[in-house]
This record gives C-alpha cells, sequence and structure tokens, in this order.
C-alpha cells in the first residue's frame, strides 16, 4: 500500500484540480465515441449487398476486436511501463497523438474506395493504433486523477470522467444512426454515408488533443510546486520506476483479483454494445429507432450514477460490496435479456436498465481501489496490466459474437437473428457469473487482510 501523502499544492489549490479534470475527459469522450460510433448501426452489417463498404458481421466483428490487438500483444504492458519510467506527459503525449493517427487511418480505409477486403485491413490497422494509443492515454488519465485528487475526492473524480467518457458513447449511440440514416427498398449505403462518423470522431479527437496540451502544462507546474521533480526535472530516487516492481505488481493477489474482474465485467457490457441494436431488435421486437434509444440507456444511466456511487464510495467505503452489487446487477441483466418473454418491450427496458446500473457501481469502487494496493510510482504499470487483461477479452468476445451471427444468417431456418441474439447472450451470462465468483473472491481477501483500507472511505 502507498503510503506517500497528499500533496500540499493539491491541497491549495482544489480548483486547478477540477480544470485539470476538465481537460483530461475531453480526449476521453473522443476516444469512446470513435470506438462505438458503429454500435448502434452494426444492423447494417447483416446486409453486407447494401453496403459500398461491402463488409459483413464478421468483418465489422473482426475491426471491432482490432481495437485490442496491439494491446494484448504485449504493447499495453511496455508501454505502461515507459508511462512510469517517462511519465504522464512524454508518454501520454505519444499516445494521444497515436489516437489520432489511428483514427484517421481509420476514416481513410473508409473512404477510400478500396476493395473490401483492403478497405477491412487497413481499417483494422488504423483500430490497433487506435487502440492502443486509446487504452494508454486512459491510463495516463487515471494515473493523473490518483495523483492530482490522492486523499481528496477521487472515487467522485473517476467516477465524472467515467460519466464523460461515455457520454462520448451515448453520442455516438445517438448521432451515428442520425449521420447514417436508415435505407428502404434496397437503397445503398454509400462511403461518404457510413465514413460520417468516423469523421466527426477524428474531429473529436483532434480537439481532445489540443486540451491534453494544456494539462501537460498544468501538470508540470504542478510538479514543480509540489517539490515531485528537483530543479533539474530528475525525479526524485524514492520516485523512481524499477523493473523489480512489475514482479510485485504481478504478484499481489488483489490486483489480480481486480485485473480478472475488469476482464470479465467489462467484456459483459462493452462487447454487448457492439452489437447491442442486433440483440434487441429481434428480441423484443423493436425497429432501429427505439433499439437505438434503448441502447443509449447504457451510459446515460452510467452519466448519472457513476458520479453518485463514486461519492458514496468515497464516503462510505465498502468497495468490494459495491463491486458485487453491480456484479449481480449485470448478470441479472443478461439473464432478462435472453429469456424474458418474445417480443415484449418493456422487459428489454428493464435488462437495459440493470445493465446500466451495474456498469455504474463496478467501476466506481474498482478503479479508486488500485491505489489503495499499488504504491503511486507503480500506478501506470499496474492500470496498463489490468487494460491488458481486459483487452484480452475485448479482442475475442467480438469476434465470436460477431460470428454467431454471420452463421446465423448463412444458415437461414426460422428466425435466425434472434436465435443468433440469444445465443451471444449465453456467452454474457457466463462472463457475468465468472465475475460474480471473482468480486466475492476480492471481497473475502479485503476481510482478511484490513490494513490494505480496500473497503475504508477515500476521504481522510
Amino acid at each position: 500500500m502507498s503510503d506517500l501523502k497528499p500533496h500540499t499544492s493539491m491541497n491549495k489549490g482544489g480548483a486547478v484540480c477540477w480544470i485539470a479534470l476538465a481537460c483530461l475527459v475531453v480526449p476521453m469522450f473522443a476516444s469512446y465515441f470513435f470506438d462505438d460510433m458503429f454500435s448502434t448501426l452494426s444492423h447494417i452489417f447483416r446486409n453486407p449487398e447494401m453496403l459500398q463498404l461491402g463488409w459483413d458481421s464478421a468483418d465489422y466483428g473482426f475491426y471491432a476486436g482490432g481495437y485490442s490487438f496491439l494491446c494484448v500483444c504485449g504493447g499495453l504492458v511496455v508501454c505502461g511501463i515507459l508511462l512510469d519510467m517517462f511519465g504522464v506527459r512524454l508518454v501520454g503525449s505519444i499516445f494521444v497523438g497515436l489516437m489520432v493517427l489511428g483514427a484517421a487511418t481509420v476514416c481513410i480505409a473508409l473512404t477510400a474506395g478500396l476493395p473490401p477486403r483492403t478497405s477491412l485491413s487497413i481499417a483494422y490497422a488504423g483500430c490497433m493504433v487506435f487502440g492502443l494509443g486509446s487504452e494508454i492515454a486512459g491510463v495516463a488519465v487515471t494515473r493523473s486523477i490518483a495523483k492530482w485528487f490522492k486523499g481528496r475526492n477521487v472515487a467522485l473524480a473517476m467516477g465524472l470522467q467515467l460519466s464523460i467518457a461515455r457520454l462520448g458513447t451515448a453520442a455516438a449511440f445517438i448521432l451515428s444512426p442520425i449521420l447514417v440514416s436508415e435505407k428502404a427498398d434496397g437503397g445503398i449505403y454509400t462511403l461518404a454515408e457510413t465514413s460520417l462518423p468516423a469523421l466527426v470522431g477524428l474531429c473529436l479527437l483532434l480537439a481532445g488533443g489540443v486540451l491534453w496540451g494544456i494539462f501537460v502544462a498544468m501538470d508540470a507546474r504542478f510538479d514543480r510546486e509540489a517539490g515531485i521533480e528537483s530543479s533539474k526535472g530528475k525525479v526524485k530516487d524514492e520516485d523512481k520506476f524499477r523493473f523489480s516492481d512489475i514482479f510485485r505488481v504481478l504478484t499481489n493477489p488483489r490486483f489480480l483479483m481486480i485485473a480478472l474482474l475488469c476482464v470479465f465485467f467489462y467484456c459483459c457490457i462493452i462487447s454487448f454494445k457492439k452489437f447491442g441494436t442486433s440483440i434487441v431488435i429481434p428480441r423484443f421486437d423493436m425497429d432501429v429507432d427505439a433499439a437505438k434509444w434503448m441502447i443509449t440507456m447504457i451510459p446515460f444511466f452510467t452519466i448519472v450514477f457513476t458520479p453518485l456511487f463514486g461519492a458514496l464510495v468515497d464516503r462510505l467505503g465498502k468497495a468490494t460490496v459495491w463491486m458485487i452489487a453491480g456484479s449481480l446487477l449485470v448478470l441479472a441483466a443478461h439473464l432478462v435479456i435472453a429469456f424474458a418473454p418474445q417480443g415484449v418491450a418493456f422487459y428489454g427496458y428493464l435488462g437495459i436498465s440493470l445493465l446500466g446500473v451495474g456498469y455504474s457501481l463496478v467501476p466506481s469502487a474498482m478503479w479508486p481501489s488500485v491505489p489503495k494496493i499499488i504504491p503511486e510510482k507503480n500506478l501506470g504499470t499496474a492500470y496498463s496490466l489490468i487494460y491488458w487483461i481486459q483487452n484480452m477479452g475485448m479482442l475475442v468476445v467480438p469476434i465470436f459474437v460477431g460470428r454467431i451471427f454471420s452463421n446465423a444468417v448463412s444458415a437461414g431456418g426460422v428466425a435466425p437473428e434472434l436465435s443468433a441474439a440469444v445465443q451471444a447472450e449465453y456467452i454474457f451470462i457466463f462472463l457475468g457469473t465468472v465475475a460474480i465468483a471473482v468480486a466475492i473472491l476480492l471481497f473475502i481477501s479485503s476481510g482478511r487482510h484490513p490494513e490494505l483500507q480496500i473497503d475504508q472511505p477515500n476521504r481522510r
């Protein structure tokens, strides 16, 4: 457990902390928008003959999995170590730039009029670069919040960051179907139409890059005033990163439990969102517009509840109890979506509501718990390792779900899309069950190690 004291400059300038947070959230808003720009359009890939782009559902699932490829192949871990070695300002800036570069590559692939296999390959490469940049930028943002709000409202600050980031998801859910309007009578979706969400996302990322630059200047001043760096700009010896720290992080049982909870829990939601409209349309006999608004409830619920739950965790503690409760809600949500009466929209709204509340509970408690078990100088490595494990799931699950839909449509039969939606839900039910088991193990471990104060309030 880190025993570093809150920085005095931070205690004096609370308003400055919130200004810094405002600069940090915009790049994450843009990242979430770009990542989810096709989520409420996933149904259009069921009919590739209507797409000038020529992708089918399996292609879309393959593209979506590209976000995690470089992360899983070790890039996330290596870059997380670099983050601790060279700091968030230098390394974070590089990877905010990679987010923009990857997004620009995807835009080129979508607009260049290339053959489907070629455009998919280029878009996949762009998505890989964007994904690695986004994940490391996210680590840099989370690490920065832990630093700036240490001993203060860290869970509230992280909750607000998550809420505004997920507002980017909500914006993508709502705006993308407006930009790419529904076609009737065999109309063709042109390249110009299908690329519009990506172009909007790229503009948002450019704006986020500007605000990140403002934060970098603020953070440099923060370190000078807090005495974190000497007059020559060197990091104090006790704050230096050492490679032996990696072993200490990886052998920490509580860290491993949080990392496993993260992958199973997030795959229940993030991968579901990628195919949300493809699942709820056949399950609840909805049109595209109604399905779009139903799926959009997920980020809207988190926008409201994540800061609220974060404030409660700061004041009341009991982080592991919140994690168990959130995991239970997510499992209940997928059980409702999978097994509720066919064609009754009420159950769809109920399931999505439970999913949104659960999606608020677990992160509100999970992310602020990491600084309690990992020293501040190793937080970049720790968060990167968690994201690395999470991305293993986000690489594989969309591919499996995409193939379920593609194979069901190819096989034909009675209501193939409905059958595929239920089969996809089986995957999420399994993941949710495992997430609950891991959360319970973390609760037991926290009780056995009260000195870590995982379940204690964050405000001191």
